[in-house]
C-alpha cells in the first residue's frame, strides 16, 4: 500500500502533536513535519524532499494566516492538496479557505474516521467535503448535472458577486436591482443548482469555471 505524506500547520504545539499521532496511526499516512505558521512551512517548502501530499492547515496563525498561506501553496506547489483544519464555521471563512484553494473543510473536532476518510478521499478525488460544509455538493460538483444546467448571464453575475465578500444587499446595489429581486435570484438559484446556501453557490462556482482561482 503507498504510503502519503502529510503536514500539520498549526499554532497550539499540544494540538498539533495530537493531529500528528492521529494522522500517523493511519495505515497509509505519515507526518513529514509539523509547523507553527505559515512563514515557516514555506521556509520547509523551499526543500524538494520536504513537499507533502497533503497539508493540514489551520485558519487562525501568527505571522502568516492559513487563507494567506493556502493561497501561495496553490500558486506555487499546484499538486499540494491543502485540508483547512479550523475551530471557524462561519460561512466568510470557509468560503475565504476554499477561493484560497483548500480542497476541504474540516473542524479541529472532527472524528477520526472522518480525518482519515478526508485524506483518503483527497488523494482518490482531490478534494472532500463533509455534510455540515456541504450536502451541497451531491450535484453542483457532479460533472454530468452540471453541463445540463442553463444559466442566464444575470445568474452568472449574481454568482459571481456572491464569491466575493459582499452582503445581499450590496450586491443588489452592484446589479442594481432591488433586495428583494436579489432574494429572488438566491432563492431561485438554490433550487437550481440543489444547493441550500451561500457557500454552495461558490463551490459551484469553483468547481464549474465560473469563479476563476
Amino acid at each position: 500500500m503507498e504510503t502519503h505524506t502529510v503536514v500539520i500547520v498549526e499554532d497550539h504545539v499540544l494540538l498539533s502533536q495530537a493531529i500528528a499521532s492521529l494522522v500517523d496511526s493511519f495505515n497509509n499516512f505519515n507526518v513529514l513535519y509539523t509547523c507553527k505558521n505559515g512563514k515557516e512551512l514555506l521556509t520547509k517548502l523551499k526543500t524538494p524532499e520536504n513537499i507533502p501530499d497533503i497539508i493540514l492547515m489551520d485558519v487562525n496563525m501568527p505571522i502568516l494566516n492559513g487563507i494567506e498561506t493556502t493561497e501561495i501553496v496553490r500558486n506555487e506547489y499546484p499538486k499540494v492538496n491543502v485540508i483547512a483544519l479550523s475551530v471557524e464555521e462561519n460561512d466568510t471563512t470557509i468560503i475565504k479557505m476554499l477561493k484560497a484553494g483548500a480542497k476541504g473543510y474540516l473542524l479541529k473536532d472532527v472524528e477520526k474516521d472522518v480525518l482519515e476518510l478526508a485524506l483518503n478521499e483527497t488523494i482518490k478525488h482531490g478534494y472532500y467535503h463533509t455534510k455540515d460544509v456541504s450536502n451541497i455538493l451531491i450535484n453542483s460538483l457532479n460533472d454530468d448535472n452540471s453541463t445540463k444546467i442553463q444559466l442566464k448571464d444575470r445568474e452568472i453575475e449574481f454568482i459571481k458577486h456572491s464569491c466575493s465578500e459582499m452582503t445581499y444587499k450590496q450586491i443588489a446595489e452592484k446589479m442594481f436591482l432591488s433586495p428583494k429581486t436579489i432574494d429572488g435570484y438566491r432563492d431561485n438559484l438554490f433550487q437550481k443548482l440543489n444547493v441550500k446556501n451561500r457557500i454552495g453557490l461558490v463551490l459551484y462556482a469553483i468547481k464549474n469555471g465560473i469563479y476563476k482561482m
